[in-house]
C-alpha cells in the first residue's frame, strides 16, 4: 500500500468534525487528542493517541469524522486510504483480522472510559489513566517508570470528567504518598504496584456492584 506522510504542528488539526472520511492515520511520531464539542460549546476530550497508534476510526460509520483530532506536539502521521484498506482486506484475511482487532480495541477502550467516568472516584480515575499510559508506552518499548505528559492537566481533567483543581490535587496526593515524583509534566512512577492495586480494587468494586 502506498501511503503519504503528513506533518502536523502542535495545536493544529489533523481532521475536524464533519470532514469527509478518507484515511485512517498511523501516528509515526508525536501524539494527538480527540475532542468533541459539548452542549455548552466547550471541547470535551474523548481520547489521547500516541506514537504507534491509529486515528480516524470514528469516520467509518457515516463517512464523516465526528470529532476533532488535534496534535499535542509536532507530529507526523502516515495517511492510509481506507478504500484501499477495504479492498486489500477482502483479499488478505490477515489484514482484515488486524483491522477488526484495532476497531475492537477502540470500542473496548471507549467502553472502559465510560465505566471509569460513571463509577470511579477521582483517585481511581487518575490511577487508571496513568496505568493505561504506562501499559501503552511499555508495549511500544518505552520505560515503564517515566512519563512525559504531552497533555495539560486541564485536558486530562476534561477526559476524566474532573476539574483542573481536582486533577492537580490528586497528583499532589500521589506524590505525598510516594507513589510518584511529579515535576510539571515529567512523572516518575515510584510505586507502580500501588497504582495497579488501586485500579484493581476499583475494578473489583465495579464487579461487586454488578456494573460489568
Amino acid at each position: 500500500m502506498i501511503t503519504t506522510r503528513r506533518r502536523v504542528k502542535r495545536h493544529e488539526s489533523l481532521f475536524r468534525n464533519g470532514d469527509n472520511f478518507i484515511n485512517l492515520y498511523a501516528i509515526r511520531t508525536g501524539g494527538f487528542k480527540t475532542c468533541i464539542a459539548s452542549d455548552d460549546g466547550r471541547d470535551q476530550v474523548s481520547g489521547f493517541q500516541m506514537t504507534g497508534e491509529m486515528l480516524g476510526f470514528d469516520g467509518i460509520v457515516n463517512d464523516r469524522h465526528n470529532c476533532d483530532a488535534v496534535a499535542l506536539e509536532d507530529s507526523e502521521v502516515c495517511a492510509l486510504p481506507f478504500k484501499r484498506i477495504a479492498e486489500l482486506s477482502r483479499r488478505v484475511n490477515a489484514l482484515q483480522r488486524h483491522v477488526h482487532k484495532m476497531m475492537s480495541h477502540e470500542i473496548v477502550r471507549e467502553h472502559d472510559v465510560m465505566l471509569m467516568l460513571a463509577n470511579m472516584r477521582a483517585e481511581e480515575r487518575l490511577a487508571t489513566f496513568l496505568v493505561s499510559l504506562v501499559n501503552r508506552l511499555q508495549a511500544r518499548g518505552f520505560t515503564r517508570s517515566k512519563l512525559i505528559l504531552r497533555m495539560t492537566r486541564e485536558e486530562i481533567g476534561s477526559y476524566l470528567g474532573l476539574n483542573l483543581e481536582t486533577v492537580s490535587r490528586t497528583f499532589s496526593k500521589f506524590a505525598v504518598a510516594s507513589m510518584m515524583d511529579v515535576r510539571q509534566r515529567h512523572i516518575r512512577i515510584l510505586d507502580t504496584d500501588a497504582l495497579r492495586q488501586m485500579v484493581s480494587q476499583s475494578e473489583g468494586a465495579l464487579v461487586n456492584r454488578g456494573v460489568h
